[in-house]
């Protein structure tokens, strides 16, 4: 499994992802620009030490990544790209996760941008909440979608 962060803007956060795919065999892609140096400590003390172990790609953009990963743009054949946005009409649990997508989040402040996700609508997907509140925690969020692709995948290579 593939988890994507758009521009993420808290260290902790994405020391907290990094470690859960780590502890998940999932590969973490990190797409600029940061709210933090790549070094911040903060970032490595959610990390602990599997941070050393992260399968970790970086991306200088949004189109850099979509360059490096054109596969993702059929919303019918594996690997997918699924945008997860408080925005999408299906839940995660409405769709159908292969081992190889990609799930992207965005950053904590404002997500993924309106224009990307207007052009991707079948590909969102959202986390039901209750009444109108905004967002869950970005760390939460990865990991809710994240375990709910690996179930359907049957937890292929993780210990049960």
């Amino acid at each position: 499994m593939n988890i994507v962060l758009l521009e993420p803007e808290i260290p902790f956060n994405t020391g907290a992802i990094g470690r859960t795919c780590v502890a998940t065999n999932s590969a973490l892609h990190l797409i600029r620009p940061y709210g933090f140096r790549i070094n911040d400590k903060n970032l490595k003390r959610a990390g602990l030490d599997y941070w050393p172990k992260l399968n970790l790609t970086e991306y200088k953009n949004y189109a850099d990544f979509m360059e490096k990963h054109p596969e993702t743009v059929s919303p019918a054949d594996p690997p997918r790209l699924w945008y997860a946005t408080t925005k999408g009409r299906l839940t995660y649990s409405e769709v159908s996760f292969s081992q190889d997508d990609f799930i992207m989040f965005g950053k904590e402040t404002a997500g993924i941008p309106e224009e990307i996700l207007a052009a991707h609508p079948d590909s969102c997907i959202r986390i039901p909440m209750y009444n109108e509140e905004r967002s869950l925690n970005l760390s939460n969020a990865v990991s809710i979608i994240l375990y709910e692709a690996l179930r359907q995948t049957g937890f292929t290579g993780l210990k049960k």
